[in-house]
């Protein structure tokens, strides 16, 4: 993640701590020496809509063989027994699970802090309120555009509405709340409209995703961005995130899924005021880019552990069977260990820039999907061969 607001005016949310400490260069297990990766746990599969570009292929049937509920307490001891600080509900849509509010309530009382992503159509007013009575820490809701794009995206008439009565009653109980929104082709024209919308119905953060082709999404790769969109999208959000500091509206706006927005964000500031540019290549450097199998994990409803929640296709072990723990620290699978120290095996454009060591090679997943190989330059990156030194 790439918080432009961190990065602009040196505003402070909780996962900025975790993003730009000075304990997390040269963290091999987790967001800091000593600590854990964050994890996503995709709870189910099972989910009521039926996105586009949904990595894990969800709809609305049943999945055999998801974790149960006393399995999934022990999976979440070892989290805390390996010192995780955040686990990420997600899915599927995690809300359809029986047993989540037990869950999230499981996960408080071992010390790790919960979030939520959800589509956020099943959020009424008394299921915000046990959200923030439990003490989940954040909820993300998923929108692609507005009304008819969104609906179009999320394969399901009325989507829309639904989630956006999910963030009402969010913002009525003081839950913490943002948007998250995949950035392509069909809906680079919201972006505007969706700060519009996050002012209009006092959100307090968006996450802007790059598209990153796995499981559905794997379909989209013609409609992903252009590299002069990518940057029109980048102008976009720089634009009204200083709109929104300059009117003194504390908003979180961040940037996910592509490393190189640190390093546009460097190169544009640079260009203006030097000085506030050296302290942006200084964090992101702390930050350290893509950290997909360090920083960063996720595992499957059946307990499968991946680098991340797009890399469905490589596993490295089941909580079922081993601690999560143990496995991270395994080194024995040549794509873990690779992932965790991964410049010597990158190629291309990615092996010969003059950033690599903040933005490591950005998104594996996508340079896989497009050339075949998981070590090679990842396809969106935007920045021009003169920009990162060739």
């Amino acid at each position: 993640m790439i918080s432009v607001t961190k990065l602009l005016f040196n505003t402070e949310y909780f996962g900025d701590s975790l993003r730009y400490s000075a304990d997390s260069k040269g963290a091999k297990n987790g967001t800091t020496i000593g600590s854990g990766p964050v994890v996503v746990w995709n709870s189910t599969r099972t989910c009521n809509l039926k996105c586009k570009h949904c990595y894990m292929e969800s709809d609305a049937q049943k999945y055999e063989g998801e974790l149960t509920t006393e399995e999934a307490k022990r999976f979440i001891d070892d989290l805390a027994e390996f010192r995780v600080p955040v686990l990420l509900f997600s899915g599927g849509e995690p809300l359809i699970r029986p047993d989540f509010f037990e869950l999230a309530a499981y996960t408080v009382s071992k010390g790790i802090r919960p979030t939520l992503s959800t589509n956020g159509t099943l959020i009424t007013r008394e299921v915000a309120q046990k959200i923030k009575d439990i003490g989940v820490g954040y909820v993300g809701i998923s929108l692609d555009g507005l009304r008819e794009v969104n609906d179009e995206f999320r394969g399901k008439e009325g989507a829309f509405q639904k989630a956006m009565e999910g963030i009402q009653n969010c913002v009525a109980v003081d839950q913490r709340v943002g948007l998250r929104f995949t950035i392509n082709s069909h809906n680079l024209k919201e972006l505007d409209n969706i700060f519009d919308f996050i002012e209009e119905n006092n959100i307090n953060r968006v996450c802007f995703y790059h598209l990153v082709y796995s499981g559905r999404g794997n379909q989209m790769i013609a409609q992903d961005v252009s590299p002069e969109e990518s940057r029109q999208a980048m102008e976009t959000i720089v634009r009204r995130t200083i709109d929104f500091e300059n009117r003194g509206l504390k908003k979180e706006i961040l940037t996910v899924d592509n490393h190189c927005d640190g390093v546009y964000l460097y190169l544009r500031t640079l260009k203006e005021d030097p000085e506030k540019a050296a302290d942006i290549k200084r964090l992101i450097g702390l930050n350290g880019g893509n950290r997909s199998g360090i920083a960063f994990s996720e595992v499957d409803p059946m307990g499968y552990v991946h680098p991340d929640q797009f890399t469905q296709h490589i596993s490295f072990g089941n909580v079922r069977e081993r601690k999560f723990g143990d496995i991270w620290t395994d080194l024995s699978n040549p794509i873990l260990a690779g992932m965790k120290d991964r410049q010597p095996l990158l190629k291309g454009r990615c092996s010969k820039c003059q950033y690599l060591d903040i933005c490591n090679g950005n998104f594996r997943t996508r340079a896989e999907a497009v050339t075949g190989n998981f070590w090679e330059s990842d396809p969106a990156c935007y920045l021009t061969d003169e920009e990162i030194g060739l």
